[in-house]
């Protein structure tokens, strides 16, 4: 143990002098010097933290605007393409013809919608506000609720009434969407002035400090001048009598410092004064290397410069920036670096006009911020900061704001910051373009009225002055904020407007040109109500038309009549000419319509080639008699397009409000009653609906149901009528005739009911039903009896009409030559390579085809050049007529001449008496049919048949 203890006295003996030292320094000159020294650094320290804070929030500030909000507003952009997408994708599968385009539209629906909610999350996470995120969340409740909607559509609905019911849901999402576009907008204006104030207040403080600062030091400099200057006189003429030999004087007590210890140890020891100079040398070198310490400690460079312009002192900081070393920091040094050194330059051009504070820049790009101040004895201190840091920092703070700046330049909508004074703060270009104003003259800091001013003097605003235009914006700022409004400028351009407040009572302001997507819409509405092809209203409008004239009844006692048109012959053009033909004649009638009636009055296009027309005002039915004449006039005068000649006519019923209905679809439907019968009364007419119109129609719904029925309960029975041979003289075939036995009708003739089943579709079944049937029992007659079927034109239109007659022959085992197809012109006025190639496939079989009715179409001739007929049969109503003076014997002269011609057998039909027989003789035909020989037979009955009239031996003539 005293070995450990007498070390550590020995110790603190030796670090006594040094602790007693180091306790008086507060009150010594040094302690002071130091302490001013410690001061001035900590300033300079505090204040280099608060600029790098400062930049540092400001950068941060910048990066939010940047990275977050710029960010959040393409996404949400983004999902408005998104929804847009949808829209687009839903229209597409509303009109998509078959289940397989439905799904995939549907999968693309599901998948935009997935892809809409992940960029409205994106938005909603790089949102720099708790409103822009409620913003996004409520995007994506108006989306769901429009695919809610969307999705349970009723089945059935018309497309136009489908975007009726969406277009609420769809204008909600554009509604969120563009407001979440403006908060976030609103936000990233608001972190970028953030950053700019912060910028500000960063420097102005920085600079008041840094002030500050220079006037601290100058007060310590100025107080350790006056702390040591006169003591220092003191003593120093004190030294100059004791140097003079001069002791005698009185020395004054001096401060418990270095100065009053020297006037002690003067007073002590005036006789061994070479003894207290040399300490007093010592003590003042001691002090130098202490204050030279302190200089070398600090991160600044500084230089002492004396009233001769000579470098006193400077530490090696200052000579680093100087690029030489300490020892060369001399005058005569720097003189020689002056002329490669802009620093050393500047050193020895100070003069006491110079510039306190500057900045330059060295060679090797470091900034230095150069501070002087005078000192007492004439001469001055230099202080050299290195400010590389900051100048990197507030160049960046510059990149930031141009990055920004660019980023509001290149925005598709047009922005203006006002304060609460009305004076414009942030502008882009756009803004600019939307209102075609010189960039120059639209500068921050001018007023709201001066905008508008300039506004108005580019003609935005015609027929509105200044003072008008400033009192409705105003009005408009003051309110709350609402969703976007539409602002109208000249040339018919559409602005949408959204604005939003300030914290310090201003406003931002977006402006979008939404011409295109007004006009689109106008065209979208104008087309859910018009008919494209004619631009006529269409079945929607009609019906608002004639709800509202149903109104205007019962306020002035007016009638009104309904006009359902249907025009005659226009399905043979479009199948003889071509739908390209079919469209120009409809829009040819849609014109001659439109001349025809009163601009009260509406035409419109319902489907296809049906139209109809509200005439309003009806004072006497009369007055729809007269307008449904002048229609059948105008449109059966012939058309001329693409330069061939068409011929059309017209139907038309009439109802008449409100005798025969109070409502649209009553009066529609008896109008379409009335029509019927007008067609059925020869067509190119019209008819008045009356009630018991619509009983007939009940009968013939009535007998369409029945017959759907039929079929399946066996109803139907074959009959036969004979096909005789005028040069062999005897029954060579006979002609298979379909007869419906009606459990309360009794027997149906085909002209009743065979038009309706193929209308309704029968036809085609019913067709497969006779052609099985007839081939099973013709195979039981004799080898040289052939079997004719009659074949409607809808059975051609059916693919299977090829496989359905070789089915019968092969089930049945009937060859093919003893079978005959009757078919009608109708089935030929298409004339398309399908008909013509399905006839050659069933000839090619050896099946025969022969041409029915044949005289009473309207270019048989063209089409016994088509195809290779095997017969011919001549309508019987030409037969009948033979007696006659009308010119009928002639004509079917000239029918058998022609087949005879062209090797085209010929069969007369309708025969009923001797002398129709003899005339047919006379005249070549080929063969007869008719009551003459007999009247339709079962099948049980053609045994008895063929053996009376082949056996019976004939004379011709």
């Amino acid at each position: 143990m005293p070995s450990v203890t007498l070390p550590l006295r020995a110790l603190l003996q030796k670090a006594r002098p040094a602790i007693t030292r180091l306790a008086l320094l507060p009150g010594t000159i040094r302690g002071r010097i130091l302490f001013a020294f410690l001061v001035m650094s900590i300033i300079t320290a505090a204040l280099g933290g608060y600029a790098s804070i400062g930049i540092k929030r400001a950068g941060v500030l910048v990066a939010k605007t940047f990275d977050e909000s710029l960010m959040s507003i393409n996404y949400a952009r983004a999902a408005a393409a998104d929804f847009s997408e949808m829209q687009a994708a839903f229209a597409r599968r509303w009109s998509a013809p078959d289940p397989i385009t439905q799904r995939k539209l549907d999968d693309e629906m599901a998948d935009l919608e997935q892809t809409l909610s992940e960029d409205l999350s994106i938005a909603a996470e790089r949102s720099q506000s708790s409103r822009a995120a409620r913003a996004a969340t409520k995007v994506q409740r108006a989306v769901d609720a429009w695919s809610e909607a969307r999705q349970h559509l009723p089945a059935g609905v018309p497309p136009n009434r489908a975007w009726e019911l969406l277009d609420p849901y769809a204008s909600t999402v554009a509604q969120q969407i563009d407001l979440l576009i403006n908060y976030t907008a609103g936000d990233g204006f608001t972190y970028r002035q953030s950053a700019r104030q912060a910028v500000a207040v960063a420097t102005h403080l920085d600079l008041a400090a840094t002030g500050g600062a220079l006037l601290i030091s100058a007060l310590v400099a100025w107080l350790l001048a006056q702390r040591i200057t006169g003591p220092v006189a003191v003593a120093s003429a004190i030294a100059r009598r004791i140097a003079d030999g001069k002791l005698d004087g009185v020395i004054p007590r001096g401060a418990p410092d270095e100065l009053g210890a020297l006037l002690a140890a003067m007073a002590v020891m005036r006789d061994n004064i070479r003894a207290m100079m040399e300490r007093e040398v010592a003590q003042r070198r001691t002090a130098q290397v202490r204050l030279a310490d302190a200089l070398e400690s600090s991160r600044e460079g500084i230089v002492v410069v004396d009233a001769g312009h000579r470098v006193a002192l400077a530490n090696s900081q200052a000579a680093d920036f100087f690029g030489c070393a300490p020892e060369r920091m001399t005058p005569s040094d720097l003189a020689e670096t002056a002329g490669s050194n802009q620093l050393a330059k500047t050193v020895l051009s100070f003069d006491r006009t110079s510039p306190p504070t500057f900045e330059i820049q060295l060679k090797d790009g470091r900034w230095l911020r150069i501070s002087r101040s005078a000192t007492q004895d004439g001469g001055f201190i230099i202080v050299y900061s290195d400010i590389s840091m900051l100048k990197n920092q507030e160049a960046q703070l510059t990149s930031a704001n141009l990055l920004l700046d660019a980023a509001l330049d290149n925005m598709c909508q047009g922005l203006c910051l006002y304060d609460s004074e009305q004076r414009l703060k942030v502008v882009n270009r756009r803004f600019c373009q939307l209102f075609r104003l010189p960039p120059e003259r639209i500068k921050p800091g001018i007023t709201f009225r001066d905008v508008l001013e300039l506004s108005v003097a580019a003609g935005n605003h015609l027929g509105k002055a200044v003072d008008e235009l400033l009192s409705e914006e105003l009005s408009l700022i003051r309110q709350p904020p609402a969703n976007t409004r539409f602002q109208e400028l000249s040339h018919d351009r559409v602005l949408a407007v959204a604005r939003q407040p300030t914290a310090d009572g201003g406003w931002v302001a977006t402006y979008e040109d939404v011409t295109e997507r007004r006009r689109a819409e106008e065209r979208i509405v104008f087309m859910a109500r018009h008919d494209a092809l004619t631009g006529l209203p269409n079945r929607l409008l009609f019906a608002e038309r004639i709800d509202q004239a149903i109104s205007h009844i019962g306020r002035s006692g007016a009638g009104f009549a309904i006009l359902s048109l249907d025009l005659d012959q226009f399905k043979q053009v479009n199948d003889t000419l071509g739908h390209p033909v079919g469209d120009e004649l409809l829009r040819s009638v849609a014109e001659r319509l439109i001349s025809c009636v009163r601009e009260v009055d509406t035409v419109s296009r319902l489907g296809g080639d049906e139209f109809a027309i509200l005439q309003c005002d009806l004072e006497r039915p009369e007055q729809a008699s007269g307008l449904a004449r002048r229609i059948v006039e105008v449109l059966s005068a012939p058309y001329d397009i693409e330069a061939q000649p068409v011929t059309i006519s017209v139907s038309i019923g009439i109802s008449v409000a409100p005798g025969d209905g109070a409502s649209y679809d009553i009066l529609l439907k008896n109008a379409d009653v009335a029509l019927y019968l007008a067609k059925a009364d020869g067509r190119a007419t019209w008819r008045f609906f009356e009630p018991e119109m619509d009983v007939r129609l009940q009968v013939r719904r009535a007998l369409e149901l029945d017959l759907r029925d039929a079929l399946t309960n066996d109803e139907f029975e074959i009959f036969y009528q004979p096909l005789y041979d005028l040069s062999e003289n005897r029954i060579i075939g006979f002609e298979a005739l379909l007869r419906w036995h009606h459990p309360t009708r009794g027997v149906v003739s085909p002209g009743d009911f065979i038009a309706l089943a193929e209308e309704i579709g029968l036809i085609i079944p019913l067709g497969e039903w006779v052609l099985r049937n007839a081939c099973t029992e013709a195979i039981s007659w004799p080898r040289h009896v052939k079997l004719a079927v009659n074949v409607s034109a809808v059975q051609f239109k059916s693919e299977r009409l090829v496989k359905t007659v070789t089915d019968a022959l092969t089930i049945s085992g009937l060859p093919a030559r003893r079978l005959e197809l009757e078919i009608t012109e109708s089935v030929l006025l298409a004339h398309n390579v399908t008909t013509m190639d399905k006839l050659h496939e069933l000839r090619n079989f050896g099946i025969g085809i022969s041409m029915d009715d044949f005289g009473t179409g309207y270019s048989s001739l063209n089409y016994l050049r088509s195809f290779p007929f095997d017969k011919i049969k001549i309508d019987q109503s030409f037969v009948r007529m033979m007696s006659g003076k009308d010119g009928s014997l002639a004509i079917v002269r000239a029918m058998v001449a022609l087949g005879n011609s062209l090797g085209i057998r010929t069969t007369a039909e309708g025969v009923e008496t001797k002398e129709q027989l003899a005339w047919l003789r006379g005249v070549g035909c080929s063969e007869a049919q008719g009551y003459f020989f007999s009247p339709p037979v079962t099948a049980r009955e053609i045994p008895h048949l063929l053996a009376k009239w082949n056996t019976l031996k004939r004379a011709a003539g």
